[in-house]
């Protein structure tokens, strides 16, 4: 729950940890859920992740908080994001373009290089 910034929130459920959530229980925000299915994954430390447009709901300081906390895993994490500011911490970014990987390399050498990432990223910033 720490790691997934949502203890705050399941201290504030009517049962707390116990509280049944989803169509029978208490209905989630999609940031929420996402949340709650982040703090499922990290549980028995796996030595592998993917996350798949895991924090999309969430705001942008929500979402930061949340990337920090999984950077502090010492588990291999596979991060597919639109939101390029997810990736920043990240030690390798392959940039795919129809299908096939365009550019690769960490965000700060992406941003240096002429090409579709730092583009993408000026487009976000804009």
């Amino acid at each position: 729950a720490r790691r997934a910034e949502m203890e705050a929130q399941i201290k504030a459920m009517p049962m707390g940890m116990m509280t049944m959530v989803g169509t029978s229980g208490t209905v989630l925000s999609g940031g929420e859920s996402q949340r709650v299915t982040i703090a499922r994954s990290v549980i028995g430390s796996p030595r592998i992740m993917m996350f798949d447009e895991a924090t999309n709901w969430l705001d942008n300081e929500s979402q930061a908080k949340v990337m920090q906390n999984l950077n502090a895993l010492t588990s291999t994490r596979i991060v597919i994001a639109h939101r390029l500011s997810t990736l920043e911490q990240a030690d390798r970014i392959y940039v795919l373009q129809a299908g096939r990987v365009v550019q690769s390399g960490s965000f700060s050498e992406l941003m240096e290089a002429d090409g579709v990432f730092r583009e993408l990223v000026r487009r976000q910033i804009a």
